[in-house]
């Protein structure tokens, strides 16, 4: 039943109610419930829109070239963009009464970052001001990238639009020369990119401890 109506307890209090014929305690299901089950945010997925088959093998040779970085044959970077915003939320606080814990107004650009990452945490970014992420900005990051590599590299990374226009990939023969070369993810398979996770820490985890610990302290001093 629960997995039928796993977001609403008043429904399954209503189907238990219609079976049995008596009232049902709403705490008494969520005391049942609990015992098996935690409640959290659903989880946004692409799942049903990639090709597991493709997703699979994309796994596999990903395996296969982490196993060579760790023999020390090559290197493999995750690449990926991702905008921040440095505009500060503004949190509850528990704050003394008539006084007022103040967050300085931060609004400003936002930040653009660029970034190879690989799994020993070497991180190349790359930071731009404003605007948005083009081809020629990605194609930079490249070039400056391709020209700073000791071994023979991998990059890992989905195959957005820019990747994909004809002018990046104008420019895949030249990196091959230096020893770059690019490997793009299957559709629909953000997982498979180890950059995502950092993004994620940075915007959900993060950022947002920063900005709260930044009031506090804000607040004591003041």
């Amino acid at each position: 039943m629960v997995e039928e109506e796993p977001r609403s307890v008043n429904k399954i209090i209503a189907v238990l109610e219609d079976d049995r014929g008596k009232k049902v305690s709403k705490s008494a299901v969520r005391r049942v419930i609990k015992k098996k089950r935690t409640w959290k945010r659903i989880r946004k997925s692409l799942r049903g829109k990639r090709d597991d088959e493709k997703f699979e093998k994309a796994q596999e040779k990903i395996a296969d070239l982490e196993k060579r970085r760790e023999n020390g044959e090559i290197d493999v970077r995750y690449f990926d963009e991702s905008g921040f915003c440095p505009t500060p939320c503004v949190p509850y606080a528990w704050q003394p009464k008539g006084e007022y814990i103040e967050v300085p107004s931060a609004a400003g650009s936002r930040l653009n970052v660029l970034a190879f990452m690989n799994k020993e945490n070497n991180f190349t970014p790359f930071i731009f001001e404003g605007g948005g992420t083009d081809a020629d900005l990605v194609i930079a990051c490249f070039d400056s990238f391709s020209e700073a590599i000791s071994q023979k590299t991998f990059v890992i990374m989905d195959n957005s639009p820019v990747h994909k226009s004809r002018k990046f990939l104008s420019c895949l023969p030249e990196w091959h020369k230096k020893g770059l070369n690019i490997k793009f993810l299957p559709t629909y398979s953000p997982e498979l990119n180890l950059i995502e996770i950092l993004w994620r820490k940075i915007k959900y985890e993060w950022l947002p401890f920063l900005r709260v610990y930044f009031i506090l302290q804000t607040g004591r001093t003041s």
